[in-house]
This record gives structure tokens, C-alpha cells and sequence, in this order.
């Protein structure tokens, strides 16, 4: 799998997404865009590191064991990942900003995140993508059409609470599955909250 995180907000939701990935004993393809970096230190107060070795080592403390988990430099199109050659089971763009999708969207590839969802695109592999900004104008749209109509899932962190969400970590759980669930894949670990119908509260699934 491979997770590119870009520089919006809604970092929380990329961190779960990589610990619920190397849980389920995944192989992890990470790419931080240089943006991201610096929204990691505004939102949650860390410094990630630059060099792929030290941010393999900096995740791993905090996401735990589990799986394989490979960094990537931000620029670095020379990494597996830029190539069609290497088999992947898909992409997750977990914030996407909406710089990353319009250079996506226009065939541009400036950093490795770009260029391995145009191979997702053109492999004809699974790519899913999560804008994070709102209001969306017609130019954000536009990008998005495109991408879609070039066989991207457009899956938008939206919240919600018909499943009585009762602290912020259930609510990032909900939006982190629900956008992983569209890249078919089951990541229940006995202890998420799922919705389970209309008669009562979600129930974690064992």
C-alpha cells in the first residue's frame, strides 16, 4: 500500500491510517510531502523527520509493530513507487490539498506523491483520494471530475454521527475507515467502532 500524505490539515487522520495499516501486517509505502512536514509541527506539535531512515524509525515509535513500513524522500522519483514496473495493491492521498490535486489532475508530477498517483491512474490500479479543504470552487471541482473520470476514488474525510461518536478518536477512526474501505480492505482489529444498524450505538467488532 501506498500512503501519501500531503500538506493539508487533517494530519491525525494520515497517522491512524499508517497505524491501522501496519497493524493489519501491511507493507507501507509512505510519502510526506515537504508541505506536510510543516503542518505536522502546527497540528500536532512534532517534528517529523526529513531522511526516510530517521522517519521510518520516528513512526515506528509511534505506531508500534506491525508490517513493513518504507519511507520515501518527498522528491525522490527515482523510488520504486514512480514506477509502473512495481506492484502495488493501490494509493490512499490522506490529506489531500488541493495543489496535489490539480497538478494530478493536469498530468504534472513535481514530487513522488504526483507521480505515484499517475501510475496508480495509468496502471489502472486502485488510487483513492481525500481532499481536506472547504468550500470546494469550480476549478477544485473541475480537478476532481477529472481525477474521477480517470478512475480515482474521491472519498472526502466528512464526519458524521449517526454511529454517536463519543470522543475525537472515534470520530478519526470513523473518517480514516471509511476512507480505507474503498480500497477493500479490513483492517478490524476486534477493538473499531462500527456502525450496526439502527437499534443502537456502534459496536466494536469481534
Amino acid at each position: 500500500m501506498v500512503l501519501a500524505v500531503s500538506g493539508a490539515s487533517a494530519q491525525p487522520l494520515a497517522e491512524r491510517a499508517l497505524q491501522l495499516l501496519l497493524q493489519a501486517g501491511l507493507t507501507v509505502e509512505l510519502v510526506t510531502s515537504r508541505g506536510a512536514i510543516g503542518v505536522w509541527q502546527a497540528e500536532l506539535g512534532i517534528q517529523v523527520p526529513g531522511q526516510p531512515e530517521a522517519q521510518e524509525r520516528f513512526w515506528r515509535e509511534r505506531c508500534g509493530p506491525g508490517g513493513q513500513l518504507r519511507c520515501h524522500r518527498w522528491n525522490d522519483q527515482a523510488a520504486a513507487i514512480a514506477s509502473g514496473s512495481y506492484r502495488t495493491h493501490g494509493m490512499v492521498i490522506l490529506p489531500a490539498s488541493m495543489g496535489t490535486v490539480g497538478r494530478i489532475a493536469s498530468g504534472v508530477a513535481l514530487d513522488l506523491i504526483e507521480r505515484a498517483a499517475d501510475v496508480h491512474l495509468k496502471e489502472g490500479r486502485p488510487l483513492v483520494i481525500a481532499p481536506r479543504e472547504l468550500p470546494w470552487n469550480l476549478v477544485h471541482l473541475r480537478n476532481l471530475t477529472a481525477l474521477a473520470e480517470a478512475g480515482a476514488r474521491i472519498a472526502p474525510p466528512v464526519p458524521a454521527w449517526y454511529h454517536r461518536p463519543q470522543t475525537l478518536a472515534e470520530m478519526v477512526d470513523f473518517l480514516v475507515i471509511r476512507v480505507l474501505d474503498s480500497l477493500d480492505l479490513d483492517l478490524d482489529q476486534g477493538t473499531l467502532r462500527r456502525w450496526q444498524g439502527p437499534c443502537g450505538p456502534a459496536q466494536a467488532l469481534s
